[in-house]
């Protein structure tokens, strides 16, 4: 692995670009590199992993109890990425992907804008694998701005990166089972859990119900088990939370919830929120790959081929970018995309192509099973999805309520898009990345039409905020000169 710290370091050029270093990402750049293909990894983050794996390298966290075996499996795959021979370029950021014959007259290629602490760079390649993973879904409850609250990712990524624990009372809120994994591991690092409160709805069973076979066949059942084991004995858990707000002037100081029919309130100094993870599709809707509404995830997910291909020619997607079904798949899916990938750019043939990817195949299939299950029992609450209140602010940056989004709708607005002339909803420093997923699902449920239909915010680049100097620092061609320098 070559670490490149400074732009002027990376190359021009590069056969294959990979956006992420998680699982997916590794995965990818390894594979890419034993076949002998140029291969860069742009990563925002200091050091390999991902999410999942954040600071495998570099955690302070030696107990391998308290972040748990499934985390420590990322190590082998960060030192194989370490060892494979890739350019690999951490803290850095990507700003601008154009595909190739974007423009006429345009080099054939895909561009990519990269910045390094400062300094911006073009880079050009043959391929791109997109594999950005996860973020957490919106969680818009009355409350959700004051400080004290946060997501229970990012707690993990405190933990995980640094060793923060949060101190004083600590309430955990949501479905799904990283917020009972969250728990486990913050309460083995010494912080105090007041209490879970699970807001998966009880209806949520039968339709789970349906796919309990293919879960009992799954890798998923052993994991399961670990986790209700590890968590037993642990914090009060209170299921069936139809209804929760956060309460405080300064920061927060209790939370109110409703279940079994009643209104109870824990006072608390932390409180943190999820309810499940959805694909990070920022780069993929700024460049213009198709997406298609999920109606069983709740989200936008960007269409695929067999090899992972999007609709933009030369982009693969790989890990939960393209479709949320976890680290292991994750990983093997970067292997696939960069066996697509080699094909694509002509190191390898069909033949050797299908018979590398076999294997990569059947171990998705494997991996995958029992995912259906995990998404019927874990399907979050319209309530917690689409705030009933109309005061509860949905687009942070911009503070816009539930009740101006409704407002708009009824005034005119006939998406997303609308809705910024209308309000500047989704146009603040996270470019709609939080208030995305329940903007489409308001304008949807006004307009009586499906979330398809109401689309989403059309983003473009840069993806993340430049300054002035970052721009200026690109290098000057001959046709920039003559268009600002009289002859």
């Amino acid at each position: 692995m070559n670490r490149i710290d400074a732009a002027a370091a990376l190359a021009p050029r590069y056969d294959l670009v990979v956006i992420g270093a998680g699982p997916a990402g590794q995965s990818a750049a390894i594979t890419a590199a034993a076949l002998g293909i140029t291969t860069l990894v742009v990563d925002e983050n200091l050091a390999p992993g991902g999410q999942i794996h954040r600071g495998i390298t570099t955690t302070p966290v030696t107990d391998r109890a308290v972040l748990g075996e499934d985390y420590w499996r990322g190590l082998p795959i960060a030192e194989r990425f370490l060892a494979s021979g890739a350019d690999y370029a951490p803290a850095a950021k990507l700003f601008s992907l154009l595909p190739s014959g974007d423009e006429p007259g345009r080099h054939a290629e895909i561009e990519l804008g990269v910045s390094i602490a400062g300094q911006a760079r073009p880079v050009f390649a043959g391929q791109v694998i997109v594999a950005t993973g996860a973020m957490e879904r919106p969680f818009p409850i009355p409350g959700w701005t004051l400080p004290g609250v946060l997501t229970a990712g990012a707690a993990q990524i405190a933990l995980k990166a640094h060793g923060l624990v949060p101190e004083g009372r600590v309430v955990l809120a949501g479905t799904g089972p990283l917020l009972l994994l969250v728990a486990a591991q913050l309460r083995a690092a010494g912080a105090t859990i007041a209490a879970v409160l699970d807001t998966t709805p009880s209806a949520n069973r039968a339709g789970a119900a349906r796919h309990l076979l293919d879960f009992l066949r799954s890798p998923y059942l052993a994991k399961g088990l670990a986790l209700l084991a590890r968590a037993r004995g642990g914090p009060r858990r209170i299921a069936g939370v139809t209804a929760m707000r956060a309460e405080g002037e300064d920061r927060l100081r209790a939370v109110t919830f409703t279940a079994g029919g009643g209104e109870q309130r824990i006072e608390a100094d932390v409180l943190l929120l999820h309810q499940g993870v959805v694909p990070n599709t920022t780069i993929s809707n700024a460049i213009g790959c198709d997406h298609h509404w999920d109606p069983l995830q709740f989200c936008w997910v960007p269409k695929r081929d067999s090899w992972l291909a999007s609709s933009i020619e030369d982009v693969a997607i790989a890990g939960d970018g393209g479709g949320i079904a976890g680290a292991d798949c994750a990983a093997e899916s970067g292997t696939l995309a960069a066996i697509g990938a080699a094909h694509r750019l002509g190191r390898i043939d069909q033949a050797t192509r299908d018979a590398m990817a076999a294997p990569v195949r059947a171990a998705l299939e494997k991996l995958g099973r029992g995912r259906a299950f995990l998404d019927a029992l874990y399907r979050p609450a319209e309530g917690f999805r689409i705030p009933a209140g109309n005061d509860t602010i949905i687009c942070r940056c911009e503070e816009i309520t539930a009740g101006q989004v409704r407002d708009a709708v009824a005034g005119g607005a006939t998406g997303p898009n609308q809705l910024k002339a209308f309000l500047r909803c989704g146009m603040g420093p996270c470019q709609g990345r939080l208030c995305n997923l329940t903007v489409t699902e308001i304008v949807a449920a006004e307009r009586g039409i499906s979330p398809e239909q109401a689309g989403t915010y059309r983003l473009r680049p840069p993806f993340k905020p430049v300054t002035v100097a970052e721009i200026a620092s690109l290098p000057q061609t001959n046709a920039a000169v003559k268009a600002v320098v009289r002859y």
